[in-house]
């Protein structure tokens, strides 16, 4: 699998953190964290199956989970590292070609309320 497409709540999500990152801790730190995302949903949508990604069902069918930390050390020396990333990435696997990266949470937030309310599970 390589086919990825980001929700529109998704896209929100990636300018809503860089935005802060650019704030609070300048435009280094904001191409670096910049870079790490790219890595990681590249890395996601390459194999969905790898080391780093927790099954979510109870969210929702086909979901899981991916911490940025396990694609923290796939970003190139040269761009610099996120010593310690603090967001994940909610993704479901939408067909055999494609995967859908719902929301980039920050890691102490509820999963289960930030749900797109498309991805919300069945009574």
């Amino acid at each position: 699998m390589a086919g990825f497409r980001l929700s529109p709540v998704a896209e929100q999500d990636i300018t809503a953190i860089l935005a802060w990152a650019q704030l609070h801790f300048g435009e280094q730190v904001r191409l670096r964290y910049e870079a790490l995302l790219v890595r990681a949903i590249q890395d996601v949508a390459s194999n969905p199956r790898r080391a780093g990604c927790l099954s979510r069902p109870e969210l929702t069918p086909n979901a899981f989970t991916y911490h940025l930390r396990f694609s923290r050390d796939q970003v190139p020396a040269s761009i610099g590292r996120i010593r310690n990333p603090r967001h994940i990435l909610l993704c479901r696997i939408v067909t055999d070609s494609c995967l859908e990266i719902a929301r980039v949470l920050h890691h102490s937030m509820d999963l289960s309320r930030n749900l797109p309310e498309d991805h919300q599970a069945g009574p």
